[in-house]
């Protein structure tokens, strides 16, 4: 029996990954405890993702309401179930960086320590399996505001001539900039991930997401661009744009991209590697460019409040490359742009998001 194990298996990528690799005929082994509600209050819960996954899949999916700060849960169910394990994905975050700085002990405890604590006890329970983590392209800090911009109608956007103009790649340095508490938290993580594999001689990779999304998302105001973005203008929310003039521009991926990338390399893992994960040149956009997307599909005006303090250390222009990845797997390609990612947030959550 070959199982998964998916941390976070009720937010965004991990219910993505357990639907995808149960499809693949793989058991799965969900590892949540909502902390999502915690952070976000109830517009943030995985709850009923949770149930929707044990509705979906049955026996296929087993979940384990475990805190991955609890080393001592974790030994136990690895002790367990190791033997069986052929890849774990660790999901699981504190996810915002503005939530960070109320709590940064709770942060780094769960980023940095929790992700420390998956990674030794699968070195201890299953050392052949791959560990794939979800870290973020705030391990670069504020670096790319640095970066030649220039400031369009709608958008800012990087001097053509720029090696950057296709997407930052992964040579970018990830020091001497402002990272926030959770960017911070992030690299520890992510530094801890790279050095198991080279250390321990362990499958391990940093996938190093720009903005994930899909229809999955429980989205809440500090998390989940796009779908917080629909959310508001199907319940006629008043969403908050935080400087820049609403021209900050992130590329956005779908979480089912996100997840065949990670079965790629799975199926042909490396030591401890770093990849940028995003939507590139394919699929970006601005604040101002999602609102008019987001009317266009719900027919609905976008209500906005402009605040002109940026979030600290915010990202003003992040489109990111994926051409590391490419080059290692070349099968693997985007299927999805900004405006079918925010047609299909609509069109999952028409019942669920109505107006109060």
């Amino acid at each position: 029996m070959s199982v998964v194990v998916v941390t976070g298996s009720g937010g965004l990528i991990g219910s993505s990954a357990v639907r995808h690799f149960v499809g693949l005929g793989l058991d799965v082994l969900g590892i949540d405890n909502d902390m999502r509600s915690y952070f976000f209050g109830p517009d943030g819960s995985t709850e009923w993702q949770v149930r929707q996954l044990g509705n979906e899949f049955g026996e296929a999916y087993r979940h384990e309401s475990i805190d991955i700060r609890d080393r001592p849960a974790l030994l136990d169910l690895f002790a367990r179930v190791g033997a069986d394990v052929t890849l774990v994905i660790h999901a699981a975050a504190q996810p915002s960086h503005d939530w960070a700085a109320k709590e940064p002990w709770t942060d780094f405890d769960i980023n940095a320590v929790g992700t420390l604590n998956m990674l030794e006890v699968t070195r201890q329970h299953a050392p052949d399996a791959t560990f794939i983590y979800t870290s973020t392209n705030k391990v670069y800090g504020d670096t790319p505001n640095a970066l030649p911009l220039t400031e369009l109608e709608t958008r800012w956007e990087i001097d053509p001539s720029h090696p950057y103009a296709d997407g930052i790649t992964e040579d970018m340095s990830i020091d001497r900039s402002l990272h926030s508490v959770f960017g911070a938290a992030k690299v520890a993580g992510d530094v801890m991930v790279q050095e198991y594999g080279r250390y321990f001689d362990i499958p391990t990779a940093c996938f190093r997401g720009g903005t994930l999304t899909g229809p999955a998302h429980s989205a809440a105001e500090l998390h989940g661009f796009l779908a917080y973005v629909m959310r508001c203008a199907m319940e006629q929310r008043t969403y908050n744009v935080f400087g820049y003039k609403g021209k900050q521009v992130r590329d956005a991926i779908h979480s089912d991209d996100v997840v065949r990338a990670f079965e790629a390399f799975w199926r042909a893992p490396r030591i401890g590697e770093v990849y940028n994960m995003g939507g590139g040149r394919h699929s970006n956009c601005s604040n101002l460019e999602a609102f008019a997307i987001a009317e266009e599909i719900t027919g609905n005006p976008m209500s906005t409040k402009y605040v002109d303090q940026n979030r600290i250390g915010d990202h003003i222009w992040w489109i990111g490359s994926n051409e590391r990845f490419i080059e290692h797997y070349p099968e693997w390609s985007l299927t999805y742009d900004v405006p079918a990612i925010m047609r299909e947030i609509h069109e999952a959550n028409v019942d669920r998001w109505t107006p109060a």
